[in-house]
């Protein structure tokens, strides 16, 4: 790091002007970057998946997209038991297809007498529509209500609803990424200068900037290689935000510290590096072997958010140790020169006093510690992973009054996500799918054929349950073996269908995932501190807190304990599939980074007292402050995150949060320091065959605690 340092400060006008360039062309290249990035949640070779990539070639409508539901009440004077009534709403119904390429299922089509309530006057249809995101499907969803109302009889009443109109109703677009980032800034900078009170503040700040643009620069480069997922955009921007800015914290801490030792302005910086520095890189690659191991999923978004979110850290790390020596050699002692308060920012006196407060009462803080992070654990054992339930949404949308009205009527909440079935024998078999859904205990009814092509048909079936529900989920399961004996084929599809594949090929690769990641993770760990101890401790520490932040999840966002207070969102009844994947990627890595801010001063220190005791104090006043700032402002780039409308990406932000307040304040600065005062001279043990393996020098026997 030395050597870096050295180098980057004798070129410091080549590296400036290489980060001002490649800054620019980033900042221009960003919005046809973020243009081309993708809303595709599919998994490929999925049974699922395939069964509705294949009724989309042959009907043209995407089994796994949200059908809308068209509900007609008829005048007064007219009811569906009159032909007059019959011929008015396929009339209207039929008029969906002036929207776009649309499959429609009503009572004209399939006969059923469950699409009329029992008063006669209303009828619902299912409308089976493409993906909105590919041209096919483009602006149909918007243009139905109007096809709907100007084909209707003179004072019928025509409303629409489905799981899209639910969440999308009243919601409004929220937010840019860029507003959203200028709030994560201003709340950044905001805590810099609490922490510094002087204009070195900014510094931070100012790294933060060209890392974003290069990151979104060399994302644009990766979406000419491959489809990269629109939540990149989102990642970039917020944990680029918050990282670069905890980077720079780290280091120019450390450069302050330097300099009020009495070294000058380059020798305080190459300090700064070999210890900070290292700290920041070691850091930043365990960020980025958490991402790096989204690579191995079966899933090409969930890669793609793996690819674009390991260059986060990647471009955090070089700016840290490049283009932040050269500022701070420029500018830094002038913008430090004069500071609101005198004393120290890099020594806390209370962070000492609760230093020595958790090694003389360790049992109880470790004790204390672990029945925080175990009991939201615990929590988390009773997550339910899939799409929302219809009650998360605000009830007050004339799409959650319509969707109501419907369920007074007997028709189940569950109708917004049918499970869809292709057939390959004709009518005959379409009907004898009906037969056996409308027999299979879960079914509320069918809609067959709600297409038709060639021999091919498509069966919707109306499940009871909802497909976030274990009903819900089990019919799926059991429709597939029930069918699996219709002539010329029966396969299964639809949204429910698609995201249990989706489980399976994730969390079932999960263990694979787990393993990579915390090998990985442990090496690079015990290389750096030496110790097997300490490794083996931070990786299964960073377990235990990312299933306390998933047991938030599934308090605040599933059960609802606080979710409508602070959101308005009303219990979710579950989490998004692919959520707890993604922030387990992201969580892992940027919580560990408080770990090694906290275990590289404590190394240090206790390469330099043999003590313990001493070094868990002296690191905890070095960096106790540092690691609940640099927590804070990661916190606040969440959040202003969670402002988005789209309540993924809520979801992922306050689990972020969560994760990196609960980690910083919590497991970094009372249960780590109070296992390793636990134990004592074995924090710094490896075995001497192992240390050979790793290259790295072996303590001695004689340690003391």
């Amino acid at each position: 790091m030395t050597s870096i340092t050295r180098f980057v400060l004798s070129h410091r006008r080549l590296v400036a002007l290489a980060w001002i360039v490649l800054a620019t062309v980033g900042a221009v290249a960003t919005p046809s970057a973020t243009s081309r990035l993708t809303h595709d949640f599919s998994t490929p070779g999925s049974a699922g998946y395939d069964t509705n990539h294949r009724i989309l070639q042959r009907f043209g409508i995407d089994g796994n997209e949200q059908p809308t539901l068209a509900v007609l009440q008829l005048p007064a004077a007219q009811s569906m038991h009159t032909a007059a009534g019959r011929a008015d709403a396929a009339q209207t119904f039929a008029a969906a297809h002036r929207a776009g390429h649309v499959a429609v299922a009503d009572y004209a089509s399939t006969g059923n007498p469950k699409l009329i309530s029992s008063d006669g006057r209303t009828t619902w249809a299912l409308i089976n529509m493409p993906n909105p995101d590919i041209p096919l499907g483009t602006g149909v969803i918007d243009r139905i209500p109007a096809a709907l109302n100007a084909a209707a009889p003179h004072g019928a009443v025509v409303s629409v609803t489905g799981f899209e109109q639910l969440q999308s109703g009243g919601g409004g677009s929220g937010p840019s990424v860029l507003v959203e980032t200028v709030l994560g800034g201003i709340g950044a900078l905001v805590i810099l200068l609490v922490v510094y009170g002087s204009a070195i503040a900014i510094v931070p700040l100012l790294m933060a900037i060209p890392s974003i643009f290069i990151t979104f620069l060399l994302v644009g480069g990766l979406t000419h290689l491959t489809n990269v997922s629109f939540l990149v955009q989102f990642l970039v921007a917020l944990i680029g935000l918050g990282v670069a800015i905890d980077y720079s914290l780290l280091i120019v801490t450390r450069w302050r510290e330097e300099r009020e030792r009495g070294l000058d302005n380059e020798h305080a910086i190459l300090a700064a590096g070999a210890s900070a520095g290292h700290a920041v890189v070691l850091s930043g690659l365990t960020v980025a072997v958490g991402l790096f191991s989204l690579v191995v999923l079966p899933v090409a978004f969930l890669r793609s958010v793996g690819e674009g979110g390991l260059l986060i850290p990647l471009v955090a790390i070089a700016a840290a140790i490049t283009l932040l020596p050269v500022t701070l050699a420029a500018w830094g002692p002038a913008l430090d020169r004069r500071r609101l308060r005198r004393s120290s920012t890099t020594l806390s006196r209370g962070w000492e006093r609760w230093g020595r407060m958790v090694v003389r009462q360790r049992w109880i803080a470790g004790a204390s510690g672990l029945a925080i992070v175990l009991a939201l654990a615990i929590t988390a054992l009773g997550m339910n992973t899939g799409q929302p339930s219809t009650s998360a949404f605000p009830q007050t949308t004339p799409a959650a009054r319509t969707l109501e009205s419907l369920h007074r009527q007997g028709v189940p909440q569950a109708v917004v996500f049918p499970v869809q079935v292709l057939t390959h024998g004709g009518d005959a078999a379409a009907a004898q799918v009906a037969r056996i859904a409308d027999a299979t205990p879960g079914v509320y009814t069918t809609l067959a054929p709600a297409a038709r092509a060639g021999a091919d048909r498509l069966v919707s079936v109306i499940p009871q349950a909802q497909g976030n529900t274990a009903a819900g989920k089990a019919l799926v399961s059991t429709l597939r073996s029930r069918l699996a004996a219709v002539p010329g084929g029966a396969e299964v599809g639809g949204n429910t269908a698609q995201n249990a594949d989706f489980v399976h090929a994730v969390y079932g690769n999960f263990p694979l995932m787990l393993g990579l990641i915390a090998i990985i993770t442990f090496l690079l760990l015990a290389r750096a501190f030496r110790s097997v101890v300490l490794s083996a401790k931070a990786v299964i520490l960073n377990v235990i807190s990312l299933g306390a932040s998933y047991g938030f999840l599934t308090l605040f966002w599933q059960h609802g304990f606080g979710s409508k207070q602070v959101y308005g969102v009303p219990a979710t009844g579950s989490i998004r599939d692919f959520i707890p994947i993604i922030v387990f990627a992201f969580l892992f890595g940027l919580s560990m980074d408080y770990e090694v801010f906290l275990l590289a001063r404590m190394r240090e220190e206790y390469d330099r007292t043999g003590s313990t005791r001493e070094a868990i104090v002296r690191s905890l006043s070095r960096t106790g402050r540092l690691v609940t700032s640099a927590a804070m402002i990661l916190a606040v780039s969440f959040l202003s995150l969670s402002t988005n409308p789209d309540l993924p990406v809520r979801v992922i932000a306050t689990g972020l949060a969560f994760g990196i307040l609960l980690d910083a304040f919590v497991v970094r600065t009372l249960l780590v320091p109070a296992l390793v005062a636990l134990f004592g001279r074995w924090n710094w043990w490896i075995p001497e065959g192992f240390a050979r393996v790793l290259r790295v020098k072996r303590e001695p026997a004689e340690v003391t605690e």
